[in-house]
């Protein structure tokens, strides 16, 4: 019976120190992860507005604060919805497209000044967005007095700052997954006589939908997420995004409506799911193979 014993406490030790630690592991960070999400939940469901005993999880439920925040007229949350969408849309595909004809050029071409381009995106990249804010302000103040249509408090003049601070950074990563491509695949087809456009359109682009895909997830993120950039750019309300709409509702330490804001949060966060279960057999691929080769 001791020997029994014995030998299950070594079994048992041999595999808590081989895998089983790595589940303990595993746990801690899944609750670590899972309970902001659980309490961002329970108080959106608070239908009292406040954070006064949210402390207790779903101690409260209601669905007030949904409906409050879909009907106020003074705070148009299906507007912000709407423009989120439409920018984080279109800034995802504009830069997927450009960032990987970009990546195209420097990897499967030679011409001066290739190296010093490539080191020049890292570099720039380097810099955080913040340090811009002043010159993006004076610039697009300035531009929207001869183009009213891509200057200040407008959709376009956001996707376009958007863009060119997504392009670097997007295009080095699409850079290293393009180099994973054999070049005799390239070469093939110039003896077919296909040329930049036929190769990249037909051959290139199905080979590198998975960092396609992984840099579009990461795009339309991004631009949902941004405050600081969309909240100097966007001055009407009805132009303005999720994250600067719902920041006023907590702009107010006496008046936050922190459960509308948490409802406000839960429904914003539903476009982006359903975008990461939709590419979600591309990213793991997306996310790996490039950092193969550089």
């Amino acid at each position: 019976m001791s020997t029994a014993v014995s030998a299950s406490r070594r079994s048992f030790g041999k595999w808590f120190a081989d895998t089983g630690w790595r589940h303990v592991v595993a746990i801690v960070v899944s609750a670590f992860a899972i309970f902001p999400l659980l309490y961002v939940l329970s108080a959106s469901l608070n239908p009292k507005g406040t954070l006064t005993g949210s402390n207790q999880l779903f101690s409260a439920i209601g669905f007030d604060s949904y409906v409050r925040i879909l009907t106020d007229p003074k705070n148009p949350y299906p507007l912000w919805f709407w423009n989120t969408l439409v920018i984080a849309t279109v800034t995802g595909f504009v830069t997927v497209f450009l960032g990987a004809l970009a990546a195209y050029a420097f990897s499967r071409m030679r011409f001066a000044g290739r190296r010093v381009g490539l080191v020049t995106i890292v570099v720039v990249q380097m810099f955080p967005q913040l340090l811009a804010v002043v010159a993006i302000f004076l610039l697009m103040s300035t531009l929207g007095d001869w183009f009213p249509a891509i200057g200040l408090n407008t959709h376009t003049g956001l996707i376009l700052v958007y863009l060119g601070g997504a392009l670097g950074v997007n295009t080095y990563l699409m850079y290293g997954f393009f180099n994973t491509l054999p070049m005799e695949l390239d070469e093939a087809a110039r003896i077919d006589g296909a040329g930049h456009a036929r190769i990249f359109f037909t051959m290139i682009l199905p080979l590198v939908a998975p960092i396609l895909a992984v840099v579009a997830l990461l795009s339309f993120i991004g631009t949902v997420n941004e405050y600081v950039i969309a909240s100097v750019m966007l001055i009407d309300p009805d132009k303005q995004t999720l994250v600067v709409g719902l920041t006023k509702l907590v702009s107010n330490p006496r008046y936050a409506d922190w459960s509308a804001f948490s409802a406000g949060a839960v429904m914003a966060a539903v476009p982006v799911m359903v975008l990461f279960l939709f590419l979600q057999k591309y990213i793991v691929g997306g996310l790996t193979a490039g950092a193969t080769k550089g």
